[in-house]
């Protein structure tokens, strides 16, 4: 298939998504998805999802090969095996409740506790893992149902108050798993096309130039800077689903 079959603006898409990965640590998919469905050609939109899991896979990957060092092993592991747990329950929601509604009242407590987590940062601190089994369990829950690990692992490494080396690396530690799940999945249920597999293959150069770029951006940030950032991007997230959950996508 010739060069000129691959979509630029897809390309350019996939880039800022691996770039938000590798300056946050989260928000690929948040920012990907909504941009690509926005797109008229109805090919780009049946492959958008199993290419965002590829990209999110190799992103969080390449992150995790260079940061391992960084990463919180205990929490990472708490947050992996409650999660584990809470997929199964997340898979029954998806079967028994109105995904609109959830998605709405998960971008109010969100955007709340964000908004909230600004104006009195010194409150929301934790001091101790245990905690992580909760936020791993929401974790699990969320992305079993509706794919939206995000939030509360988000918030969990936020009031660690962790570096941002540290906070990205963690996260990549549940995520690399989390994704390479979805991926195996899309491959064993036919998902992957060749147009999806060609995109991927000439988006691979952009997103390691992301996680470059990516990470010397973040290493600008002072802590204080970056947990700000953090909960700002938070709110979009939140503003994302809330628009979402209105529009029925």
């Amino acid at each position: 298939m010739p060069i000129e079959s691959v979509s630029v603006v897809v390309l350019a898409i996939v880039f800022l998504a691996a770039l938000a990965r590798s300056t946050f640590g989260f928000g690929d998919a948040l920012i990907a998805m909504p941009l690509l469905s926005l797109l008229s050609d109805a090919n780009t939109v049946h492959f958008s999802k199993p290419l965002v899991a590829m990209v999110t896979a190799t992103t969080a990957g390449l992150m995790l090969v260079k940061d391992w060092r960084s990463v919180h092993f205990k929490s990472a592991a708490w947050l992996v095996l409650s999660a584990a747990f809470g997929i199964p329950l997340g898979l029954l929601f998806l079967t028994n409740t109105d995904e609109r509604v959830v998605k709405a009242v998960l971008a109010v407590v969100v955007i709340a506790f964000s908004v909230y987590a600004l104006w009195r940062p010194n409150l929301m601190v934790l001091h101790s893992d245990k905690p992580a089994l909760l936020f791993g369990f929401m974790a699990g829950v969320l992305g079993g149902a509706y794919n939206t690990h995000g939030p509360p692992l988000v918030i969990y490494g936020a009031m660690r108050r962790w570096p941002a080396e540290r906070f990205r690396a963690t996260l990549q530690g549940y995520f690399v798993p989390a994704a390479l799940l979805i991926v195996g999945s899309d491959g064993l249920n036919g998902r992957w096309t060749r147009n999806m597999l060609l995109h991927f293959v000439y988006s691979l150069p952009l997103m390691i130039a992301a996680v470059i770029l990516g990470q010397r951006l973040s290493s600008r940030f002072n802590p204080q800077q970056f947990i700000r950032y953090i909960y700002i991007l938070l709110i979009g997230v939140g503003i994302i689903l809330l628009l979402s959950s209105l529009s029925g996508r």
